[in-house]
């Protein structure tokens, strides 16, 4: 579907493009589907820029509405500068958001604040829609799911490490709930019985206690490898070298982005059981789940030994991923535009 005439739309996120973060990326793929449809996005970076500069800079350019990722980080700011415009204000929440913040003794207050001012909550899955309602009944009505999708726009950069064995791959910013360092124990017997066996770590460091931690844990372990945080066209390059995509994730906003981005170019998954990793993953169908150390072992040693069963899984993934297109994310968010701010 298309819009009736341009309308502005102030985006505030915790990370915007080119930061490899799953935020960046999902606001730079909305953001890139709006503006052909007759929809003018802005997007502004929380991560480099102060409060009152961005205030300003949003009041000066006069949007018709105002949209801030994550409740917490994006949130307070959003739902200022949308009460001084008098604009409507929509909140796309994140796992954490939803997952952990809302009930947090400290950070509940202001997440729920900014939900009760919003016109309108999206959500990535209908288990987070579930989990804000029964926190706060009240927000039923406004909750609206718009499921992800993946867009690869482009791919670049210098190959993969070349190895000698088998793959596995970590996409993740290093930060306690994705559980970075779940893996390295149990993995460590899995290791040593799969000559050139690795596991390679991708995404940007978010907490730098997690990430002392994990790099301690690497130290001693030859196997591993931390590629560091590169930009989001090299994924694709990094995804079709590994022969499993790893999620340890305690929590995901509705779907992870990079499971989505792996199941898209039909990698074998394995993955945390989780309510947010269930809602892309059918287990032994389209990857495989596990729910503590032991398990996880055990679904590594079978997807390492068994290449048909990797490519049965990744064919499957792909199939199932197809399901979750561009222009159905995009059609999303333009129906929601439309409800609340009718085009002219």
């Amino acid at each position: 579907m298309t819009s009736r005439g341009t309308r502005r739309v102030a985006m505030l996120t915790p990370f915007a493009f080119p930061s490899p973060s799953g935020n960046a990326v999902t606001v730079e793929r909305i953001a890139s589907g709006l503006s052909t449809r007759g929809i003018e996005p802005r997007v502004w970076d929380l991560s480099g820029r102060d409060a009152a500069t961005v205030e300003r800079e949003v009041c000066q350019w006069r949007p018709a509405l105002v949209h801030a990722f994550h409740a917490f980080h994006a949130g307070p700011l959003g739902a200022r500068v949308a009460r001084l415009l008098g604009l409507p204000l929509i909140v796309t929440l994140t796992g954490t958001d939803a997952n952990h913040d809302i009930s947090d003794a400290q950070r509940g207050p202001t997440v729920r604040e900014v939900l009760e001012g919003a016109a309108a909550i999206t959500v990535f899955h209908r288990s987070i829609g579930a989990r804000v309602s029964a926190a706060r009944p009240a927000l039923a009505a406004r909750v609206v799911v718009i499921a992800q999708s993946v867009s690869f726009r482009s791919a670049d950069g210098p190959p993969p490490p070349r190895t000698a064995g088998s793959v596995m791959l970590f996409p993740a910013g290093i930060r306690p709930v994705k559980r970075p360092l779940m893996p390295l124990g149990p993995l460590d017997a899995v290791a040593a019985r799969h000559e050139g066996f690795e596991l390679h770590y991708v995404g940007p460091v978010l907490d730098a206690e997690e990430g002392a931690k994990l790099f301690l844990g690497l130290a001693s372990r030859p196997w591993c490898r931390y590629l560091g945080a590169v930009p989001h066209a090299r994924m694709p390059a990094l995804l079709r070298a590994a022969d499993v995509v790893l999620n340890c994730s305690i929590s995901e906003g509705g779907m992870s982005n990079s499971v989505l981005e792996a199941l898209t170019l039909g990698r074998a998954v394995l993955a945390s059981d989780i309510e947010g990793n269930r809602a892309l993953i059918e287990d032994g169908v389209s990857g495989l789940l596990f729910s503590d150390a032991t398990e996880l072992a055990g679904q590594a040693e079978r997807l390492l030994e068994d290449g048909e069963l990797r490519a049965r899984l990744g064919a499957t993934g792909r199939s199932r991923a197809v399901a979750f297109r561009p222009e159905a994310e995009i059609d999303g968010y333009v129906r929601l535009f439309d409800t609340l701010v009718p085009a002219s």
